[in-house]
Protein backbone atom coordinates (compact mmCIF):
# COMPACT_ATOMS: atom_id res chain seq x y z
CA UNK A 1 0.00 0.00 0.00
CA UNK A 2 2.85 2.75 0.55
CA UNK A 3 5.89 2.65 -2.11
CA UNK A 4 8.88 4.69 -1.21
CA UNK A 5 11.05 4.76 -4.49
CA UNK A 6 14.49 6.52 -4.23
CA UNK A 7 13.22 9.08 -1.66
CA UNK A 8 15.54 11.71 -1.35
CA UNK A 9 14.94 15.41 0.74
CA UNK A 10 16.81 18.46 1.59
CA UNK A 11 15.81 20.88 3.91
CA UNK A 12 17.56 24.42 2.95
CA UNK A 13 20.22 23.08 0.61
CA UNK A 14 20.82 20.35 3.61
CA UNK A 15 20.12 16.52 2.61
CA UNK A 16 17.98 14.97 5.33
CA UNK A 17 17.09 11.81 3.48
CA UNK A 18 19.05 10.12 0.23
CA UNK A 19 18.20 7.20 -1.65
CA UNK A 20 15.42 5.81 0.60
CA UNK A 21 13.53 2.63 -1.02
CA UNK A 22 11.00 0.18 0.41
CA UNK A 23 7.35 -0.69 0.48
CA UNK A 24 4.74 -1.66 3.30
CA UNK A 25 2.12 -4.23 1.97
CA UNK A 26 -1.35 -4.72 2.81
CA UNK A 27 -1.72 -5.59 6.33
CA UNK A 28 1.53 -5.10 6.87
CA UNK A 29 3.01 -3.29 10.82
CA UNK A 30 5.87 -1.53 10.29
CA UNK A 31 8.22 0.12 13.16
CA UNK A 32 10.52 3.02 12.44
CA UNK A 33 13.44 3.19 14.73
CA UNK A 34 16.41 5.74 14.99
CA UNK A 35 18.13 8.45 16.56
CA UNK A 36 16.66 11.51 17.17
CA UNK A 37 17.24 13.75 14.24
CA UNK A 38 18.29 11.00 11.46
CA UNK A 39 14.76 12.15 9.49
CA UNK A 40 12.01 9.59 11.03
CA UNK A 41 9.30 12.45 11.07
CA UNK A 42 10.47 13.35 7.79
CA UNK A 43 10.08 10.37 6.09
CA UNK A 44 6.22 10.13 7.73
CA UNK A 45 5.44 13.32 6.25
CA UNK A 46 6.34 12.43 2.56
CA UNK A 47 4.48 9.42 3.03
CA UNK A 48 1.31 11.40 4.40
CA UNK A 49 1.73 14.18 1.83
CA UNK A 50 2.71 16.95 4.04
CA UNK A 51 6.28 17.50 2.22
CA UNK A 52 7.18 17.20 -0.96
CA UNK A 53 10.07 15.32 -1.90
CA UNK A 54 13.68 16.30 -3.50
CA UNK A 55 13.77 13.72 -5.61
CA UNK A 56 12.17 10.12 -5.65
CA UNK A 57 8.77 9.62 -4.36
CA UNK A 58 6.47 8.35 -1.71
CA UNK A 59 2.83 6.96 -2.34
CA UNK A 60 -0.06 5.47 -0.63
CA UNK A 61 -2.86 4.24 -1.80
CA UNK A 62 -5.33 4.19 0.61
CA UNK A 63 -7.18 6.50 2.97
CA UNK A 64 -4.62 8.16 5.66
CA UNK A 65 -5.24 8.54 9.10
CA UNK A 66 -2.31 10.47 11.06
CA UNK A 67 -1.38 11.01 14.17
CA UNK A 68 1.36 14.05 14.51
CA UNK A 69 3.98 13.47 17.01
CA UNK A 70 2.93 17.22 18.93
CA UNK A 71 -0.39 18.91 18.49
CA UNK A 72 -2.12 22.05 19.95
CA UNK A 73 -5.27 22.90 19.34
CA UNK A 74 -5.01 27.02 18.41
CA UNK A 75 -8.87 27.38 19.55
CA UNK A 76 -11.04 26.22 22.81
CA UNK A 77 -12.41 23.14 21.20
CA UNK A 78 -13.72 20.47 23.63
CA UNK A 79 -11.94 16.71 23.04
CA UNK A 80 -15.37 15.36 21.08
CA UNK A 81 -14.87 17.99 18.77
CA UNK A 82 -11.19 17.43 18.08
CA UNK A 83 -11.87 13.62 17.24
CA UNK A 84 -15.09 14.70 15.01
CA UNK A 85 -12.91 16.45 13.04
CA UNK A 86 -11.99 13.06 11.98
CA UNK A 87 -14.92 12.45 10.37
CA UNK A 88 -14.23 15.43 7.85
CA UNK A 89 -14.46 13.35 4.72
CA UNK A 90 -17.70 11.64 5.78
CA UNK A 91 -19.49 14.60 6.77
CA UNK A 92 -18.52 17.10 3.87
CA UNK A 93 -17.50 20.82 3.35
CA UNK A 94 -20.91 22.00 4.34
CA UNK A 95 -22.48 19.41 6.21
CA UNK A 96 -22.94 18.86 10.08
CA UNK A 97 -22.12 15.53 12.28
CA UNK A 98 -24.90 13.06 11.95
CA UNK A 99 -25.73 10.88 15.43
CA UNK A 100 -23.38 8.04 13.75
CA UNK A 101 -20.45 10.80 13.66
CA UNK A 102 -20.92 11.10 17.16
CA UNK A 103 -21.42 7.46 17.96
CA UNK A 104 -17.60 6.17 16.15
CA UNK A 105 -16.35 9.72 18.05
CA UNK A 106 -16.98 8.26 21.38
CA UNK A 107 -16.38 4.63 20.22
CA UNK A 108 -12.60 5.17 20.31
CA UNK A 109 -12.49 7.66 22.86
CA UNK A 110 -13.78 4.53 24.76
CA UNK A 111 -11.04 2.30 22.98
CA UNK A 112 -8.42 4.88 23.91
CA UNK A 113 -9.95 4.95 27.42
CA UNK A 114 -10.42 8.37 26.87
CA UNK A 115 -13.87 8.40 26.36
CA UNK A 116 -14.85 10.53 30.30
CA UNK A 117 -12.57 13.19 28.99
CA UNK A 118 -15.09 14.09 25.58
CA UNK A 119 -16.48 17.64 27.06
CA UNK A 120 -12.78 18.93 28.68
CA UNK A 121 -11.11 21.53 26.40
CA UNK A 122 -8.50 19.75 24.53
CA UNK A 123 -6.11 22.00 25.90
CA UNK A 124 -6.22 21.23 29.38
CA UNK A 125 -5.49 17.76 28.70
CA UNK A 126 -1.76 16.23 29.61
CA UNK A 127 0.55 15.58 26.91
CA UNK A 128 -0.66 11.70 26.99
CA UNK A 129 -3.94 12.31 27.37
CA UNK A 130 -3.49 14.57 24.14
CA UNK A 131 -1.99 11.73 22.34
CA UNK A 132 -5.11 9.33 23.03
CA UNK A 133 -7.61 11.52 21.88
CA UNK A 134 -5.44 11.91 18.59
CA UNK A 135 -5.07 8.45 18.12
CA UNK A 136 -9.05 8.01 18.63
CA UNK A 137 -9.66 11.06 15.97
CA UNK A 138 -7.29 9.09 13.48
CA UNK A 139 -9.15 6.33 13.87
CA UNK A 140 -12.66 7.47 13.66
CA UNK A 141 -11.94 8.79 10.24
CA UNK A 142 -12.07 4.57 8.88
CA UNK A 143 -8.57 5.17 7.38
CA UNK A 144 -7.09 2.18 5.82
CA UNK A 145 -3.38 3.10 6.61
CA UNK A 146 -2.99 4.61 9.81
CA UNK A 147 0.62 6.60 10.39
CA UNK A 148 1.89 7.64 13.62
CA UNK A 149 4.73 9.41 14.99
CA UNK A 150 6.25 8.41 18.38
CA UNK A 151 2.72 7.48 19.73
CA UNK A 152 4.36 6.74 23.06
CA UNK A 153 6.52 9.20 23.75
CA UNK A 154 4.51 10.62 25.81
CA UNK A 155 2.60 7.94 27.97
CA UNK A 156 3.23 6.14 31.38
CA UNK A 157 3.72 2.20 30.84
CA UNK A 158 -0.29 1.67 31.07
CA UNK A 159 -1.33 4.26 28.33
CA UNK A 160 1.46 2.78 26.56
CA UNK A 161 0.02 -0.82 26.83
CA UNK A 162 -3.55 0.74 25.51
CA UNK A 163 -1.60 1.95 22.60
CA UNK A 164 0.09 -1.18 21.76
CA UNK A 165 -2.88 -3.37 22.85
CA UNK A 166 -5.32 -1.09 19.99
CA UNK A 167 -2.61 -1.31 17.00
CA UNK A 168 -2.85 -5.09 17.35
CA UNK A 169 -6.34 -5.10 17.71
CA UNK A 170 -6.95 -2.92 14.43
CA UNK A 171 -3.94 -4.80 12.74
CA UNK A 172 -5.19 -8.71 13.75
CA UNK A 173 -9.00 -8.04 13.72
CA UNK A 174 -9.51 -5.62 11.24
CA UNK A 175 -6.33 -5.99 8.62
CA UNK A 176 -5.27 -2.37 9.07
CA UNK A 177 -2.11 -1.23 8.06
CA UNK A 178 0.03 0.57 10.26
CA UNK A 179 3.56 2.72 10.31
CA UNK A 180 4.53 3.85 13.36
CA UNK A 181 7.71 5.74 14.80
CA UNK A 182 9.22 4.74 18.31
CA UNK A 183 12.04 4.62 20.28
CA UNK A 184 11.53 1.37 22.29
CA UNK A 185 12.42 -1.42 20.05
CA UNK A 186 9.63 -3.93 22.53
CA UNK A 187 7.02 -2.20 20.71
CA UNK A 188 8.36 -3.18 17.45
CA UNK A 189 8.81 -6.97 19.07
CA UNK A 190 5.55 -6.61 20.29
CA UNK A 191 3.00 -5.09 17.21
CA UNK A 192 5.44 -4.90 14.10
CA UNK A 193 6.22 -7.48 11.13
CA UNK A 194 8.86 -5.43 9.51
CA UNK A 195 11.27 -2.99 10.58
CA UNK A 196 13.05 0.14 9.42
CA UNK A 197 16.15 0.69 10.87
CA UNK A 198 17.35 4.50 10.10
CA UNK A 199 20.94 4.66 10.65
CA UNK A 200 21.91 7.81 9.06
CA UNK A 201 20.96 9.95 5.72
CA UNK A 202 21.91 7.06 3.62
CA UNK A 203 22.02 3.92 5.60
CA UNK A 204 19.52 1.52 6.61
CA UNK A 205 17.89 -1.64 7.32
CA UNK A 206 14.61 -2.59 6.13
CA UNK A 207 12.86 -6.11 6.85
CA UNK A 208 11.24 -8.34 8.93
CA UNK A 209 11.37 -7.90 12.63
CA UNK A 210 12.84 -11.68 13.56
CA UNK A 211 15.24 -10.38 11.08
CA UNK A 212 16.08 -7.07 11.43
CA UNK A 213 15.41 -6.37 15.16
CA UNK A 214 18.54 -8.24 16.96
CA UNK A 215 20.63 -6.78 19.10
CA UNK A 216 23.31 -6.34 17.31
CA UNK A 217 21.59 -3.75 14.91
CA UNK A 218 20.31 -1.68 17.87
CA UNK A 219 23.88 -1.55 19.23
CA UNK A 220 24.99 -0.33 15.87
CA UNK A 221 22.00 2.22 15.35
CA UNK A 222 22.28 3.78 18.57
CA UNK A 223 25.80 3.86 19.42
CA UNK A 224 25.61 1.88 23.00
CA UNK A 225 25.47 -1.64 23.73
CA UNK A 226 22.49 -3.30 24.09
CA UNK A 227 21.68 -7.06 24.81
CA UNK A 228 18.85 -9.09 24.24
CA UNK A 229 17.22 -9.90 27.83
CA UNK A 230 14.69 -12.91 28.17
CA UNK A 231 11.88 -12.99 30.57
CA UNK A 232 12.08 -15.96 32.61
CA UNK A 233 9.19 -17.81 31.46
CA UNK A 234 7.08 -18.03 28.37
CA UNK A 235 10.14 -17.51 25.85
CA UNK A 236 9.39 -13.81 25.42
CA UNK A 237 11.97 -10.85 25.12
CA UNK A 238 13.46 -7.95 25.33
CA UNK A 239 16.10 -5.69 24.41
CA UNK A 240 18.18 -3.52 26.87
CA UNK A 241 21.35 -1.21 27.18
CA UNK A 242 23.73 -1.62 29.19
CA UNK A 243 26.26 1.22 29.82
CA UNK A 244 30.08 1.50 31.27
CA UNK A 245 30.63 2.24 34.49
Amino acid sequence: MIEVADLSVSLSDKPILENYSLSVGRGDVLAILGANGVGKTTLLNCIVGLRRPTAGTATCRGRIGYVPQLFHSTFAFSVLDIVLMGRARHIGLFGAPRRVDYEIAQKYLDQMKVGHLRDRPFNELSGGQRQLVMIAQALSSECEVLILDEPCSALDYKNQSIVIDTLRTLNDGMGLTIVFSTHAPQHGLEVASHVLLMKDRRRYEHGPVDEVLTAANLSSLYDVAIAKAAFAEGGRFTFAPYFER
